[in-house]
């Protein structure tokens, strides 16, 4: 899939009344409580936390399947979930099961608020049908300011796993959707690999955006709100795995570009590079268990390394940090690593992908690839990410894999200047804290 973000204003001018003329001729009115809902229920119970990041998940699905510029549909999705989040909400609400535990030792416990999910997304749909109606007779300026063109190309396969537990996340338009009105441009993007199911990955796709937005700490220090946002995640779903019976667990990297500056943070091994002048730049240093800090942290807890076909913690998994993974815990860490960098104009793309990618293409060799699909398809990046994944699954890769492109020059300009060498060299950043030990490229399963 490739995506182009924000539209000029002209063709917003042009498309915005057209869309919400649409939409209203297929909704003449807000759905009964007999009318099936357009949209798939997110389980039967949400926590009180959990609502925003789900309304909104449900919202820019939806808007997104309709074909709506991503500027309308965040401004949409936003202003339905701020205005009902300022309603009462007590009637969804649902009593805690009522669960016997096994020890005796009592957990301190946080109380939990659940809410019906059926209920609250049709009660929800409403609100942005309300919503919709309004704006058919004045659109607010905000919805329809021009913004930075984006070009991200991303492509996702199951490859011949059983089932695809990867997502990735796409929102050139975080400003809008979070309702920020401070002058600086915000992008984010993301890729998380799920393991023992795909709740967890769902998850993380989900809410990390979320929490990130309401950091007190993002307009000061973007990547410690990562930090945190990954953190707080991690908790939000281990309440959930402990009421559900969930046992998933999902790696993840995360990049948001705020202004001139790139932040990033991740959990486990999924992986962000940055492609300068047609130069791979090394940001991070993946979470794996023979990682010698890695291997001591966990030994400290009481847990142990071990090699079993690659090396995995306490003899199962094959990844020391991620989000879920109940019964790893401590030993499987919630705690991600950030970084930042300062953007000078001269980058090409950043490229976020999963394992079943990195394990298998060494880092030295993607600007290499992309360059030659560049001179073969005449400047279109299109869909790089497409070829990307076709060369991890020619170079043996069996897992599922996620490639996701983002360029932050035109692919036209990239062709043209030609990166004489691209590929060949690969720049250590342990001078900008982005990692201070070589990759280790040992293939390994999450």
């Amino acid at each position: 899939m490739a995506f182009r973000a924000s539209q000029q204003s002209s063709q917003m001018a042009e498309e915005t009344p057209s869309f919400l003329d649409a939409l209203l001729r297929d909704f003449p009115a807000p759905l009964n409580p007999e009318s099936p809902l357009p949209w798939k229920v997110p389980g039967t119970v949400l926590s009180q936390e959990e609502v925003e990041g789900e309304l909104i998940e449900l919202a820019m699905g939806f808007l997104s399947s309709r074909n709506a510029l991503p500027p309308l549909a965040s401004s949409l999705a936003h202003e339905a979930v701020s205005q009902l989040l300022q309603t009462d909400l007590s009637e969804f609400r649902k009593l805690p099961r009522q669960e016997v535990e096994d020890n005796e030792e009592e957990e301190e416990k946080t109380p939990v608020t659940l809410l019906d999910a059926k209920g609250l997304a049709r009660r929800f749909f409403n609100q942005l049908w309300e919503v919709c109606s309004q704006w058919q007779k004045q659109v607010p300026l905000a919805a329809r300011a021009p913004q930075r063109q984006w070009l991200v190309s991303i492509h996702a396969i199951r490859n011949t796993r059983r089932k695809m537990e990867d997502r990735h996340v796409c929102l050139p338009t975080f400003n809008q959707l979070f309702g920020l009105s401070d002058p600086v441009d915000r992008a984010y993007f993301a890729v998380f690999d799920g393991h023992g199911g795909v709740d967890a990955a769902r998850y993380a796709a989900v809410h990390v955006h979320a929490n990130a937005a309401h950091q007190p700490e993002l307009p000061t220090d973007p990547a410690g709100a990562l930090k945190e946002a990954f953190r707080r995640t991690d908790e939000m779903f281990l309440w959930k795995a402990k009421r559900e019976r969930l046992q998933s667990g999902s790696t993840g990297v995360c990049a948001l570009i705020a202004g001139k500056t790139l932040h990033i943070a991740w959990l486990g091994d999924s992986q962000v590079i940055l492609v300068q002048q047609g130069q791979v730049v090394k940001l991070m240093e993946p979470h794996k268990p023979e990682r010698q800090d890695e291997k001591e942290r966990i030994e400290a807890l009481g847990g142990f390394v071990s090699h079993m076909d690659c090396w995995r913690v306490n003899g199962t998994l094959a990844v020391s940090r991620a989000i879920g993974d109940v019964f790893q815990k401590p030993y499987v860490s919630g705690e991600a690593d950030s970084a930042s960098r300062e953007l000078t104009g001269s980058e090409d793309y950043l490229l976020l992908a999963c394992d079943g990618f990195f394990d298998v293409v060494p880092h030295r060799e993607v600007a290499g690839l992309v360059q030659s699909h560049l001179v073969r398809q005449q400047g279109s990046g299109l869909h790089v990410a497409e070829l990307l994944v076709a060369a991890a699954r020619e170079r043996g890769s069996h897992d599922n894999i996620t490639v996701m492109v983002v360029f932050l020059r035109d692919p036209q300009q990239l062709l043209e200047s030609g990166a004489q060498g691209a590929g060949d060299s690969l720049v250590d950043e342990r001078s900008r804290g982005f990692g201070s030990e070589p990759m280790n490229q040992t293939p390994r399963r999450s």
